[in-house]
């Protein structure tokens, strides 16, 4: 070894030295319950988050608490559960079931892994199995109170970031029950607010799958006579082409019908809990209600025309339900109920066959005793047919065209999240732009996070989709690669990424991106909207900034609002930029809007849009409809920039 080299290698060597991090007794540490919940949150409830998404952790703290108050009701105690939100920030529940046993009532709310429902017989179909939810509300929450009514007596106690802090019983003439309140710590869920319309929908959920229970919401009554059904008819915005089907059966409830939209659309509980990423069970109802229906015409039909259009929902109860993750939105579990070896019980039947068995039998009769309906729904797949049969030719070529092209040097920047064929939990945090333009697509690739954000490219507005059959997908390029890019020709299973987000420029012409874009979603993957993967990114209007010794201090604006504010802040004579486009915006500053305070507004579907009728207005013929629209809700922007 030369001396340069000997001397490289023994500074590196004392380098190391001086860097390493003794390992000793001190290091060890020991976290206690609480302690652990808060430090590792996401091992509890996924994600943090401030509201704005129906899937930040409040709503999964909400959701843990209502979970045990169903529990209640499921064992056939209290048919009534009070709800209230003050202010989008303090949470109230209060539940008639049989209250919390009191003498355990610190630990099952503080100590993990305890809980009655290990005792199958206590809840034999419960939701919560982990011992772990309502302590997780505990630990995460700012401050906790909880109170048991039971034999006359109330016991109460109340936390502050999962400490103890009062405990006090006394005799008390209310009706038993469990009270909780929590209100969410905001150092963790910084500037949260529940929205309303996230909690209406879980509650609303709550109650189609239990009929006859009623929640009193901020003093709104919530409840469901017609389980599926009402569901169906809430959630669907294109009309049935027959009554929806309804069947019940012991521990399964199914309800279906088709409509004249592309694709499938499923909803799938378990002992009450939403599974928005299906499971085994709604795998289970896919198969065996396209392979029934094709049995009873004994025609050669495909499974994907058979399922065109269709809109279906599957509730089970399952003993000791094994969800994929603590937040339970994909059920796991293989089998009806466990093997009991020391009482030597067998598994259950299979979800799958338990699942099928009730399909086979109850669809098949349900067809042959409602000959009008079996008539509608063999069209309905017939014209499916026709229409895929007539652009067989087109979709070969298409995919072949779709997987020659270099989509990752062409339209697509894909992450390395893909590009890598990672698995994990990594898959929730990424996103795809849609962005136009090589100036707004080039500041997007330089500032986005490489390991989860994808940028996909138009050249140009795209083609107006309305009225048009998905033909026009396939022979449409960009259609056709941006479809190959999300991989949801086969249906959502397959998507790529958590977030869809449609990233246009603030002007006319970004605007009618948008509305293309979205009209081609609802126009041929409406369930992509639905399940809630598509968003607009919000960028700053303006920069409003003043140099202070020698420093600019500058504050971006995307409202008027907002804009006026900044300049009172920033008086005198600050320097006021008028953003015009995403590609006036450079990479350095654009870091700051696609980060983790990225703005994104959630494109949604209340239940009384009809997508038809949607579309028919806002993309369809009628110019003078939408011109007097245009004309009666013009706003004139007066400009109100400061050039550099």
């Amino acid at each position: 070894m030369t001396v340069a080299g000997e001397f490289i290698k023994n500074t590196m060597e004392e380098e190391l030295i001086k860097n390493t991090v003794e390992y000793t007794e001190d290091n060890i540490r020991h976290l206690d319950d609480m302690e652990h919940i808060r430090v590792r949150s996401g091992m509890y409830i996924g994600r943090l988050g401030d509201g704005q998404q129906n899937d930040d952790g409040i709503y999964v703290l909400l959701k843990e608490v209502m979970d045990n108050s169903i529990d209640e009701f499921k064992m056939g105690a209290g048919k009534k559960i009070e709800v209230t939100i003050e202010d989008d920030l303090r949470v109230s529940i209060r539940d008639y079931g049989r209250g919390i046993p009191q003498g355990k009532l610190i630990e099952a709310v503080s100590k993990l892994n305890t809980g009655g429902k290990y005792d199958s017989k206590a809840f034999k179909k419960s939701v919560g199995l982990n011992g772990v939810g309502i302590k997780a509300v505990n630990a995460l929450s700012s401050r906790f109170e909880v109170a048991s009514f039971r034999d006359g007596k109330v016991r109460r106690a109340a936390f502050e970031k999962g400490q103890l802090i009062s405990d006090v019983t006394e005799e008390t003439t209310e009706e038993t029950g469990t009270y909780i309140f929590f209100e969410p710590d905001n150092t963790l869920f910084v500037g949260y607010k529940f929205q309303h319309q996230f909690v209406e929908t879980l509650l609303r959920n709550y109650t189609y799958l239990n009929t006859g229970l009623t929640f009193i919401y901020n003093g709104q009554k919530i409840l469901s006579r017609h389980g599926l059904e009402d569901l169906l008819k809430d959630n669907m915005t294109s009309e049935g082409l027959y009554d929806i089907v309804h069947l019940k059966g012991e521990d399964i409830e199914i309800a279906f019908t088709h409509t004249n939209q592309y694709g499938e659309e499923y909803y799938s509980f378990v002992n009450g809990q939403h599974t928005t990423q299906g499971g085994t069970h709604q795998s289970a109802l896919k198969e065996h209600i396209a392979r029934t229906i094709k049995e009873f015409y004994n025609k050669n039909q495909e499974f994907s025309d058979i399922r065109n259009g269709i809109v279906a929902a599957i509730a089970l109860d399952v003993e000791e339900p094994m969800f994929e993750s603590q937040t339970k939105t994909k059920l796991g579990s293989n089998n009806m109920w466990p093997a009991v070896p020391q009482e030597d019980k067998l598994a259950g039947p299979s979800i799958n066959k338990f699942v099928g068995d009730f399909i086979k039998t109850e669809v098949d009769n349900y067809l042959h005793k409602n000959p009008q309906v079996a008539d509608v729904m063999l069209q309905k797949i017939q014209e499916s047919e026709k229409e895929r049969k007539a652009i067989a030719g087109v979709t070969k070529l298409a995919r072949e065209r779709a997987k020659k092209a270099n989509l990752h040097n062409r339209k697509l920047r894909d992450c390395r999240f893909h590009l890598n064929d990672t698995k994990g939990d990594k898959q929730e945090e990424t996103c795809i732009f849609i962005t136009e333009g090589d100036s707004a697509s080039g500041s997007i690739t330089k500032s986005r996070d490489v390991n989860t954000q994808a940028v996909f490219s138009l050249r140009g507005k795209p083609l107006n989709s309305y009225g048009l059959t998905k033909k026009v997908v396939y022979e449409n390029e960009e259609f056709n690669l941006l479809q190959a890019a999300l991989n949801i020709e086969d249906g959502m299973e397959g998507l790529r990424y958590n977030k869809v987000i449609v990233a246009t420029d603030a002007d006319v012409d970004g605007m009618h991106i948008r509305l293309l874009m979205i009209t081609f979603f609802l126009q041929f993957f409406p369930d992509l909207i639905k399940k809630g993967h598509v968003y607009i990114l919000q960028t700053p209007l303006f920069r409003v900034r003043n140099r202070k010794k020698g420093v600019y201090e500058t504050i971006y604006c995307y409202t008027d609002e907002e804009r006026i504010e900044a300049i009172e802040k920033l008086s005198p004579n600050p320097e006021i930029t008028r953003f015009k486009g995403l590609g006036e915006i450079s990479p350095d500053e654009f870091k700051n809007f696609i980060g983790k305070d990225m703005r994104l507004e959630k494109v949604r579907l209340r239940k009384d849009d009809l997508v038809k009728d949607l579309l028919e207005f806002y993309m369809g013929k009628n110019t003078m409809e939408r011109q007097n629209f245009i004309i009666e809700n013009l706003v004139v922007e007066e400009d109100i920039t400061k050039e550099e």
